[in-house]
């Protein structure tokens, strides 16, 4: 099966770098059934911890958020692979960047199960355009 490579939208919050912090902002996303495609959270600036949330309807974060009283970024942009999970997987997707001199700003991948992984990457806004041609994005 071949992988497949999706644009995404995403948006972040920063929040205390503190136990159940995260856990009370997945708990009201759960709640107001949002289905993330993905989250990615790590330490920011001093005290703070920057949690990214990927999903298909952003206007759904947005609404919890105004709600929760959240300061979101504006939405951003990366791309969504998921795929096979063999040697190289993820290698071949970052090549495909690099042979066209595009800069990977951050990745991450985890081996999902049942032969499957799953990864986030994301360019600088400048490279987004030529990088969704070299991902053959969708």
């Amino acid at each position: 099966m071949a992988d497949r490579v999706r644009k995404i939208n995403y948006c972040y919050l920063t929040v205390s770098n503190r136990p159940g912090h995260a856990a009370k902002v997945m708990d009201e996303l759960r709640k107001a059934d949002i289905n993330l495609l993905a989250f990615s959270a790590f330490p920011a600036k001093a005290g703070k911890s920057q949690l990214d949330l990927v999903a298909d309807k952003m206007a759904g974060v947005r609404s919890v958020a105004k709600k929760n009283g959240w300061r979101l970024s504006k939405v951003k942009k990366g791309f969504l692979v998921q795929g096979s999970d063999k040697v190289g997987a993820v290698s071949r997707h970052i090549q495909k960047l690099g042979d066209r001199k595009i800069n990977v700003t951050a990745a991450d991948a985890v081996a999902a199960g049942s032969g499957r992984y799953g990864m986030i990457l994301w360019v600088k806004p400048k490279d987004y355009a030529r990088a969704t041609r070299a991902l053959g994005a969708r």
